[in-house]
């Protein structure tokens, strides 16, 4: 095996702390919780968003922001998915070579 793969099989299972308060995950989770918070980042923009139209703020210009905020989580979303699905991919074939 080439040493690039021996360096990726390491990095993949290397722990490093998410935060001082939690117990060490891999790089790998540490790039999922990420996505994680920023898509909870822009749900939340989009609850306030939705509160705000409830409330009576239903101007063209407000759900059209509402839309672009929709597609942007849609857009963030899938990336996130292709993004973990490929680096999962690639551990898996990392380690099925080793």
């Amino acid at each position: 095996m080439n040493n690039n793969a021996n360096i990726m099989a390491a990095m993949a299972v290397t722990p490093i702390a998410a935060n001082k308060q939690a117990k060490p995950n891999s790089w790998y989770e540490v790039m999922a919780e990420a996505w994680g918070k920023t898509l909870d980042a822009k749900a939340s923009e989009i609850e306030s968003a939705a509160a705000e139209l409830t409330g009576g703020n239903d101007q063209p210009s407000h759900i059209t922001q509402m839309t672009a905020l929709a597609q942007q989580m849609g857009f963030m979303s899938n990336s996130a998915h292709t993004s973990l699905q490929s680096v999962g991919t690639a551990l898996e074939t990392v380690a099925r070579k080793q």
